[in-house]
């Protein structure tokens, strides 16, 4: 479960409309001031409870407990909390891997329930032109017997062939 939250969460970074402006400058400075001030620049976290503005612990993809609840951290945008932003990756991201899942088994059911037209299809033009085909060699067969023996070419059976009773 906590390897799903934070990739939830990196996701959640990345996805952000946080790359906006980078002011230069120490996130502390902003503590006390307003969350969209904070925000002005991406290295910042506001705390919505404490009213401060801190640097994001970038070495954690979440923030602690003892630096801000989840519930009251703020990220690239003011109107989107941690807790509602993992919630939220998690129930699209589980939507989207159970619809996978259900078109890989409609798609592996219907291709093991029975050949398909096409194959059927195939399958009967095969046989019709290997039926064809050896029609027309029997015919080019008979055709060539009957120009052999016209002229005298016809092999007849060998005479010394062994004779079986």
């Amino acid at each position: 479960m906590v390897p799903a939250l934070r990739l939830c969460a990196a996701l959640a970074l990345a996805l952000l409309p946080a790359a906006a402006r980078d002011v230069a400058g120490d996130c502390h400075q902003y503590t006390n001031r307003t969350c969209e001030e904070c925000l002005r620049n991406v290295t910042c976290l506001w705390c919505a409870s404490s009213g401060r503005c801190m640097e994001y612990p970038v070495r954690r993809i979440l923030p602690p407990a003892d630096l801000c609840e989840l519930r009251s951290a703020r990220w690239g945008v003011c109107w989107v909390n941690f807790e509602a932003l993992i919630i939220a990756m998690s129930v699209v991201g589980g939507t989207i891997l159970i619809m996978l899942g259900i078109c890989c088994c409609c798609c592996c059911k219907k291709k093991s329930k029975k050949p398909d037209k096409d194959d059927e299809r195939a399958a009967r033009e095969r046989e019709k032109r290997r039926v064809r085909q050896e029609e027309r060699r029997a015919e080019m067969k008979s055709r060539h017997d009957e120009i052999r023996r016209k002229y005298g070419l016809f092999k007849e059976e060998n005479p010394y062939a062994k004779f079986e009773n």
